[in-house]
């Protein structure tokens, strides 16, 4: 399950926990309702934000929750999930965006997808979720086109991009792909004014999701010689984390604009859970805007360049990252994750496919949670000094 938004469960509290644990099962079981159980490998934090924003601003309503039936992820308990057309949408745009991925790594021939079998079965699949999500979509109003051509659009720019390129440039097309799903979300709860400004909240959460994805990769990317967006356009940590920053800020500003019944988990996931995010893609708590937030080599100093790296490795020297997984690899690894509980009760587990640390859901953390327990991520934050919202 990857994502950026992985909120620790020390922090978010009991009521809360069990509202956004609803929404990830209840993505799940939309998956595997309606395209089967495979495609419930492409369960991801990220996407259940669709259906937590559509219930928020909809409000508790007859039928949107069930209780499902047990299940390992949650110990073999039963549980009250999120359904109805928020977890619908959020399963179409999840399935997309997989499919996208999956030709993604078809094309960069990534592990055992230089294979022509194995790359054929998986442009199969690819295809096969793709008509899916569309499918899924159309059945609540959306039209999954506009993912398909920010997809399409993302390769041809990445090709033309070298150093000098705006940033914001590369990261356009992922910014269009999800301000048009949290748009949506407005729709299909009835809230027609909230459109424009979950619109900015997705574009800037799409560029939040490049930018992070791109510093967490820079040195596993440098050492494979695949391509980054950082390391392409020449664009220094201390720039992303100020584009990083003031991401978070519009984001805040934008979730104001918006009306909604209940705004708890929301505000707790796009506020704190997000800042958090880009802390610990960075690797510290320095704002961006400070003088010295520096995440670079001290000055004067040269790193060597990396190999297969045309523009050297401008960031230091962080110890490497172990390689990715191909998708079939990394199938079998999520299936064994899932199988062993590891989600929720390893202290640690690493990732199917980046092969990253994640915490799990019921591990200890480090963190200092007693002020977000005490105001329950309110509207009123003035406890917290951790946000300007």
């Amino acid at each position: 399950m990857f994502g950026i938004v992985r909120p620790c469960s020390h922090r978010l509290g009991e009521g809360l926990r069990a509202q956004w644990m609803a929404h990830l099962c209840g993505l799940c079981l939309a998956l595997r309702r309606d395209h089967g159980q495979f495609a419930r490998v492409v369960t991801n934090y990220d996407g259940l934000l669709i259906s937590v924003l559509t219930e928020a601003q909809a409000g508790p309503v007859e039928g949107s929750r069930r209780t499902a039936g047990p299940c390992a992820l949650r110990g073999m308990r039963t549980a009250s999930v999120a359904q109805g057309e928020g977890a619908r949408l959020a399963a179409a745009v999840s399935l997309v965006l997989a499919s996208a991925k999956v030709r993604d790594h078809v094309a960069d021939r990534d592990g055992l997808l230089a294979r022509g079998p194995v790359a054929l079965a998986a442009r199969r699949v690819a295809a096969s979720w793709g008509k899916a999500g569309a499918h899924s979509g159309a059945a609540v109003g959306f039209d999954t086109g506009v993912l398909v051509d920010a997809v399409d659009r993302q390769t041809g720019i990445e090709a033309l991009a070298g150093y000098g390129t705006p940033l914001l440039t590369v990261t356009e097309p992922t910014e269009t792909a999800t301000a048009a799903a949290f748009e949506h979300t407005a729709v299909l709860a009835g809230r027609p004014g909230n459109a424009g400004p979950l619109a900015e909240a997705g574009r800037l959460f799409g560029r939040l999701a490049h930018l992070l994805d791109a510093v967490e990769d820079r040195e596993a990317d440098a050492r494979s010689g695949a391509w980054n967006p950082l390391t392409a356009t020449g664009t220094s940590l201390t720039e992303a984390r100020r584009l990083a920053d003031d991401a978070l800020h519009g984001i805040r500003l934008a979730l104001r604009e918006a009306e909604f019944t209940d705004r708890g988990l929301v505000h707790l996931l796009l506020a704190h859970e997000l800042s958090r995010s880009v802390d610990r893609a960075f690797g510290g708590h320095s704002c961006g805007h400070a003088p010295e937030a520096s995440f670079g080599p001290p000055p004067g100093h040269q790193a060597p360049p990396a190999p297969g790296n045309p523009y050297g490795n401008p960031f230091g020297g962080e110890p490497p990252r172990p390689d990715k997984r191909g998708f079939w690899a990394g199938c079998a690894a999520a299936l064994g994750v899932c199988c062993t509980c590891k989600v929720c009760c390893a202290d640690e587990y690493e990732g199917p496919w980046s092969r990253k640390k994640r915490e799990g859901w019921c591990g200890n953390c480090d963190c200092d949670c007693s002020c977000c327990e005490a105001c329950q991520c309110c509207e009123c934050c003035e406890c917290c000094s951790c946000c300007d919202c």
